[in-house]
């Protein structure tokens, strides 16, 4: 009777071993979660009119050659202009942003602010400005931060991710922050080490 017991017990607690070993994987759609923020990004940081003349461009032989070819199916990137993450939120935030960037894009140009490494912008160096121009400044940051941090959490929400897995949509953000970064911007590497983006 007891050697019975004993053996159940061994059987129960490896059982036990077995399922604590197993881990829990949490879906999480990183291409998707790429593709929205190297879209969301490049939208808010359109370029100038020369640049953005010339995207369209490309875009409108691309579907004429597929017109010509017969081939009906349009890829989303040329299809629309919108990520296909979004929602009223989403879009509020981006044109929020967009409103900010011509604003902040002198204080990125000058070294002032740079793009950190968890997709936070952040105050450099306010060497040489008045203490109006570092309140204005300040202020930026503080709201653009703000903005990106309610923009994470709302493309998690559109993409039903766990509110557990937004520290790795910021990082992808910041990824596209950075990759989108103009030469010379200041840039946070994983170490935390700052470096200027290279030409």
């Amino acid at each position: 009777m007891k050697t019975r017991h004993l053996g159940f017990g061994a059987a129960a607690a490896a059982i036990a071993l077995v399922l604590a070993c197993i881990t829990v994987n949490i879906y999480f759609p990183e291409a998707t979660v790429k593709q929205a923020a190297d879209e969301i990004v490049e939208e808010i940081r359109k370029r100038d009119a020369k640049d953005q003349t010339a995207a369209e461009t490309v875009r409108e032989e691309a579907r004429s050659v597929l017109r010509s070819t017969g081939f009906r199916f349009v890829p989303a990137a040329f299809a629309q202009e919108e990520t296909t993450v979004s929602n009223p939120a989403i879009r509020a935030l981006k044109e929020s942003m967009k409103q900010r960037f011509p604003n902040l894009k002198p204080f990125y140009d000058s070294g002032n602010v740079g793009e950190t490494n968890d997709g936070r912008v952040e105050i450099r160096d306010e060497g040489g400005l008045d203490l109006k121009t570092k309140a204005a400044l300040r202020g930026m940051v503080k709201d653009e931060n703000s903005d990106r941090t309610k923009l994470y959490a709302e493309v998690a929400k559109a993409l039903n991710i766990e509110a557990g897995q937004i520290d790795r949509i910021r990082k992808i953000f910041a990824e596209s922050w950075q990759r989108d970064a103009s030469p010379g911007w200041w840039i946070q590497k994983e170490s935390g080490e700052w470096v200027k983006k290279p030409a």
